[in-house]
């Protein structure tokens, strides 16, 4: 049977701050992210099966995608515990604002390689990760893709 790759498609809101960084992102500020996450596998032949047809439900990778990525980030603010901004993050965080503290410098780039390792670890076996797409602004996106990577 033929591979296919299927897509969905995925929105949260949240800020970040690029610490070191030479220009505007160095500042406090925020995004609408779009995440489309493509994953490839043989659809179901068992017609017993009450997702015949399908290489997985997309109800399946949307909760996938929901608790790892887009119910965990929305509304939050997003600093590398690893700089001054520590300092800030958690003088917010006892004001009770939302705060996600990560080991990298919060660039688009860097979530994507994070959201990939969170998404695979939840697939099934039969089903691989192929492709992200997270776009921060209508014109600015970054790609991950499993052939890439290997």
């Amino acid at each position: 049977m033929s591979n296919i790759r299927i897509t969905k498609q995925f929105s949260f809101e949240a800020g970040h701050a690029l610490y070191g960084y030479d220009g505007k992102c160095k500042n406090l500020h925020g995004h609408s992210y779009h995440l489309y996450v493509t994953v490839i596998g043989t659809p179901i032949d068992d017609n017993t099966n009450v997702k015949y047809g399908m290489v997985i439900d997309f109800g399946d990778l949307k909760k996938i995608v929901k608790d790892e990525i887009v119910d965990v980030f929305d509304h939050t603010m997003i600093f590398n515990k690893n700089t001054p901004h520590l300092e800030l993050a958690n003088d917010l965080k006892s004001r009770g604002h939302d705060i996600i503290l990560v080991d990298y410098q919060p660039t688009t780039e860097m979530m994507i390689i994070d959201f990939a390792e969170k998404i695979k670890r939840r697939l099934p076996d039969n089903i691989k990760l192929h492709s992200l797409k997270l776009r921060e602004t209508a014109t600015s996106f970054a790609e991950w893709y499993a052939s890439d990577n290997e």
